[in-house]
């Protein structure tokens, strides 16, 4: 994620379209008002619209000094994409005076892919991806854990009125072995428990059943040979996030400085569970 602050620091600099792509939960919304607050915009006001309910807003939605949070693209129809296209084009065309506000969108489905499967316009994809971002999910990134649990546990403490609880060895080993299907939203919603229930044991249990069943078939047992196996496949995947992060994830670069073919990246990340990038 220190990569990631890194492109987010450029990319706030300008006010080309920003295209999120993240699993649900990821932290997409957070992505987008992290690129306000350290913009030129961060003064005016930051807006997250959810693209159901843009249409009955008009073209007006568009202007502003402001930044608006597009939130899950590949859910509009056919019809809301080429009423959104229209809208851009008239926001631009028609209002000399007021500059349309700064476009950041966000989508759990790679836009590419849907493109290629004629679910989603070209036209309308290129106008919104002028810088395209991927946001890792959780089990990639899980040394930011402890830090994301710090901080939940602080807001939740604050807005509860009650003291910060101080989670033992246990907890802390289930939160860094838990897979987070669910993502940070997850996490936030496990940390909020604890705090509300006073009682870290009970908050946990449904953390720990998630886990047990997680865990190799629910047989709770781990040999030599897989835990290493494991732990390579985290190093590898660690590499190859790195090598995507400094490429602002151009594949075929990524490709070049892994020192591996391009299919091979593809059979990588379908590996890792990007199974949008599948080699064919």
């Amino acid at each position: 994620m220190r990569g990631l602050e890194a492109v987010l620091l450029e990319v706030a600099q300008s006010d080309v379209p920003v295209l999120l792509l993240a699993e649900p939960g990821a932290g997409k919304k957070t992505v987008a008002h992290r690129i306000h607050e350290i913009s030129r915009r961060s003064k005016h006001p930051f807006r997250a619209v959810s693209c159901a309910g843009f249409e009955s807003a008009g073209a007006n939605n568009l202007l502003g000094e402001g930044t608006i949070f597009l939130e899950e693209l590949s859910g509009l129809t056919g019809e809301n994409q080429a009423w959104l296209l229209q809208t851009l084009a008239r926001a631009t065309a028609d209002n000399q005076d007021l500059r349309p506000a700064r476009l950041i969108c966000g989508s759990a489905r790679d836009l590419e892919a849907e493109v290629r499967a004629g679910r989603f316009r070209e036209d309308l994809y290129f106008r919104l991806s002028g810088i395209c971002l991927r946001i890792p999910p959780l089990r990639q990134r899980r040394e930011d854990i402890p830090h994301l649990v710090e901080h939940f546990l602080k807001k939740y403490g604050s807005d509860f009125q009650r003291p910060v609880p101080a989670l033992s060895a246990e907890t802390h080993r289930l939160f860094q072995e838990y897979s987070w299907p669910g993502n940070v939203r997850e996490l936030e919603n496990a940390a909020r428990a604890i705090v509300a229930l006073g009682d870290e044991g009970m908050a946990m249990g449904g953390l720990r059943a998630m886990l047990l069943r997680q865990d190799h078939g629910g047989n709770g047992r781990v040999s030599l040979k897989q835990a290493s196996r494991e732990a390579s496949r985290e190093k590898e995947k660690e590499i190859i996030l790195r090598a995507l992060t400094r490429t602002r994830w151009n594949r075929r670069r990524a490709a070049e400085d892994l020192q591996i073919s391009y299919k091979a990246l593809l059979y990588k990340l379908k590996q890792m569970g990007c199974s949008e990038y599948e080699a064919s």
